[in-house]
């Protein structure tokens, strides 16, 4: 099979340096904006996003370490194969993350429920769509139990402690 080569459509600006002050998921981060700056020659493709309320984005783990087969999510300290977590730290380091659109202005998506570092590459953007994407009677494998008894897991943030 042949190797795949992908061509960064934007770069991301949130107000995280650090990836230890980025949030396990952006649903946690309610209240931090960020940006995703669409290169010139692809802002066209932003017609019509602004009607939708969220949207992913795909983009490229550009500071992770080198991909492994096993990890350790943010919320444990067992290991898990890496395709049952959420890791940067993948074979590809390719990222998606669920993101609300605030605005959508000339070549930029502002957005909030931040989960990226500042100057990620933006790979791709597509809507999120509840009658596509959202499913009933759904499985969470080892994170299910972190949510038993608390709306929200007591770490939400990579640098807070358990």
């Amino acid at each position: 099979m042949k190797d795949i080569y992908v061509k960064p459509i934007g770069i991301i600006h949130t107000p995280y340096t650090k990836p230890e002050d980025v949030p396990i998921q952006g649903k946690f981060a309610t209240n931090i904006i960020g940006t995703a700056e669409i290169f010139p020659e692809y802002q066209e493709g932003l017609k019509d996003l602004g009607g939708f309320s969220h949207v992913y984005l795909i983009y490229h783990f550009d500071r992770a370490q080198e991909g492994k087969l096993v990890g350790k999510p943010f919320l444990e300290d067992e290991e898990h194969g890496i395709f049952a977590i959420r890791s940067p730290n993948r074979p590809n380091r390719v990222g998606i993350s669920v993101v609300k659109i605030e605005k959508v202005e000339n070549n930029s998506i502002i957005f909030s429920e931040v989960d990226l570092l500042d100057g990620t590459p933006l790979i791709d953007i597509k809507p999120y769509i509840s009658h596509f994407d959202l499913r009933e009677k759904t499985r969470n494998g080892c994170v299910d139990k972190h949510f038993e008894k608390e709306r929200f897991p007591k770490r939400v943030s990579r640098s807070s402690k358990k």
